[in-house]
């Protein structure tokens, strides 16, 4: 689909987004952060699907994550269970409350593929931490590049968040989709802040 200046509507049942596109060529001399208390990180191999997905949902309902929630169990296993991609959840008091997937894939990049915490952790120094164990997970590698992108859907504050980190945006995408809402994927009480257009 090609936009050109000005609005475009979209047909009832779909979402769109702005996508930011951001990168990190070098890694920022920054020290690493401790944990908040009550808070670790620990690497899940080859994870089972009813977790991850239960996680994922947890993490991104509210900002419609479905992108994995649209896959056949073949295929994300495909993903989660490739060697290449990292998996790692951040445990707060030995609950699973937050997500992060290295992509590795497509050395010498690397995609922080999906980061994320549940809302009790936001503004609690979680999100801080778990991007420092990120990055340091991610440099550890010697990549040319750490890269990952946000849009318009996400937390209000994470575009913010990640260029503090040390990311630089490159890229912008417009996203048009069905309103995971509407195909059963995401409660329809998720996401208030966007309204359903049936």
């Amino acid at each position: 689909m090609t936009f050109s200046d000005g609005y475009t509507d979209l047909a009832r049942g779909k979402i769109a987004s702005v996508v930011t596109y951001l990168e990190m060529r070098e890694r920022r001399n920054s020290p690493s952060t401790n944990p908040p208390e009550g808070l670790s990180v620990r690497r899940v191999v080859k994870p089972d699907l009813t977790w991850y997905r239960t996680l994922y949902r947890a993490v991104g309902e509210n900002w419609l994550w479905f992108s994995r929630l649209r896959m056949s169990d073949d295929e994300l296993t495909g993903i989660l269970h490739d060697p290449l991609v990292e998996l790692f959840a951040l445990a707060s008091n030995n609950k699973d409350s937050g997500l992060l997937e290295l992509d590795c894939r497509t050395a010498p990049d690397i995609e922080i593929a999906n980061f994320g915490l549940t809302a009790d952790l936001v503004g609690q120094g979680a999100g801080r931490y778990l991007m420092s164990w990120a990055l340091d997970a991610a440099w550890a590698h010697s990549p040319r590049r750490v890269w990952l992108h946000t849009c318009t859907l996400d937390h209000s504050r994470a575009l913010a968040f990640y260029i503090k980190a040390g990311f630089v945006p490159y890229k912008r995408a417009v996203e048009v989709s069905d309103d995971p809402r509407l195909t059963g994927e995401i409660l329809s009480n998720a996401a208030p802040h966007l309204p359903i257009i049936k």
